[in-house]
């Protein structure tokens, strides 16, 4: 059985942070697959996940995501019920964090076109299409083909939004490790063998090779619940 006030004090962010902070998070079967037969990744991992899922979220500023993901898996704004109020009254948070969507091409879930959350792009994105989010939400321009995730670290940065979940995908999980932006990652290790096609929890064209050390292994109905942080030094 987890316990909730364990979970955020052992997921807790550091104090006084002066840079955003990326957390990775992702479910993976036993064998490296990133989804299940159904081809997403909230089939993985089962209750337990979920319930670290929860809490997460409970802790974070900000849960970035790749537009792709965002469209895969429907998101929509965080809403009251699926974090734990109490924990975010506690660290002094609004009661819900914004969603961050990376997209070029500005192809986004309708439910994300609301007040409070982001969209960040670049400049080469449709400048009609840019305008037309902007009246709704608010759109950051990090970076001129691409969008450069520096940038758009600094520019949630600039706007207090430090404690960055990133939940997916795998291409931007790998830009981030490629771009050595990743400070840690909390990987759920799901009892599952796949086989098939499903991708790797990230990739890129460049290999990152950064060291990670572990933080903690819970173990939950054969669940592995594992925390990683970056090796400094």
């Amino acid at each position: 059985m987890l316990d909730t006030a364990d979970l955020a004090r052992r997921y807790a962010y550091p104090d006084d942070l002066d840079r955003p902070w990326v957390r990775m998070n992702f479910a993976a079967s036993v064998d490296g697959s990133a989804t299940a037969e159904d081809g997403l990744s909230g089939a993985l991992g089962g209750d337990p996940d979920a319930t670290v899922f929860a809490v997460l979220r409970s802790l974070c500023d900000v849960v970035l995501v790749a537009a792709g993901t965002a469209r895969a898996e429907g998101y929509a704004p965080v809403e009251a019920d699926e974090v734990h109020t109490e924990i975010r009254a506690g660290l002094g948070l609004d009661p819900v964090p914004p969603i961050a969507v990376v997209s070029r091409g500005l192809d986004l879930p309708e439910a994300l076109v609301a007040p409070g959350q982001i969209v960040i792009t670049s400049a080469a994105s449709p400048p009609e299409r840019r305008a037309e989010l902007a009246e709704v939400m608010e759109v950051v321009v990090a970076g001129e083909e691409a969008v450069h995730l520096p940038t758009a670290l600094t520019a949630l940065h600039d706007r207090d939004l430090r404690r960055v979940l990133c939940e997916g995908g795998p291409s931007l999980h790998g830009a981030l490790a490629a771009d050595d932006l990743v400070d840690e990652l909390c990987l759920t290790i799901a009892p599952l063998l796949t086989a098939g096609h499903g991708p790797r929890i990230a990739h890129s064209d460049h290999f990152a090779g950064r060291s990670l050390s572990l933080g903690h292994l819970l173990e939950v109905d054969d669940v592995l619940l594992t925390r990683w942080l970056r090796a400094r030094g």
